[in-house]
Parts: structure tokens; sequence; C-alpha cells
């Protein structure tokens, strides 16, 4: 192996209005909007302390359906310092929760939310 060092990885989420996507993570979940490319936007990016999500435009989202129907499917897990309390905002918020705040048989603590565009993100705090 190689001593190159990863660093962060940006999930790309599939969605069908640039635009409104970043509204809906912008409002309901507290992030910032980092920016919008095009005009109209087809790419944009946002972010929430050091978690960073980007936004791709596409006709019809590839995995709504398929989250629709397989427990769990996500699209991006973002790790919190304090879970519990994120989950209260988002609840506050009225975002969807297909995943209620639970405790996991590996030891962290997780709940997922669902965008407009049916990506499913889970927000973890380990052990």
């Amino acid at each position: 192996m190689s001593g190159v060092r990863l660093k962060l990885a940006t999930p790309i989420l599939f969605v069908r209005d640039v635009t409104a996507a970043a509204a809906f993570y912008r409002d309901k979940l507290g992030f910032a909007v980092d920016f919008l490319h095009g005009s109209p936007p087809f790419y944009g990016s946002v972010s929430r302390g050091a978690a960073c999500l980007h936004l791709r435009f596409v006709g019809a989202p590839n995995f709504a359906a398929l989250a629709a129907t397989e427990e769990s499917l996500i699209l991006a897990t973002i790790e919190v310092d304090d879970v519990e309390a994120l989950f209260d905002e988002y609840v506050r918020n009225g975002v969807d929760i297909p995943q209620a705040l639970i405790e996991q048989v590996w030891g962290g603590k997780d709940f997922h939310v669902r965008d407009p565009d049916g990506n499913v993100i889970s927000f973890v705090q380990f052990g």
C-alpha cells in the first residue's frame, strides 16, 4: 500500500431541480448553499460543518423508486456528534424521516431522512 492519505468523500445526489433541492437542504436540514452552477443550475453544493453533498440535475432520479422499495437504501451517511439533538431538529422542521432514531446492535445510533427526490441520508453517531 502506498502512503497516500485519502480525504473526505463527497456524495453526488441526483435531483430533478437543483435549486429546489438546495433550498430543501438549506431550509429543512440546516445546510448552507455553497454554490449553484449553470442557468438554470444543473449542479450545486450544500454543506453543514464538515459534511458536503453535491447535487446533480437528472431528468428522473435513478434511485428514488428503488429507495422506496428497498429497506435502508442509503445514498450518503453523515457522522454527527449529537444525533439526538439533530433528530429533534429535523422532527421540528417536518422532515420526512423513514427511519426514526434507533440504537443499532453495532453500537451506534442513527436515523434516516428522505429528500424530495427520494434520496435517503443517514445521520449517525458511533458508540
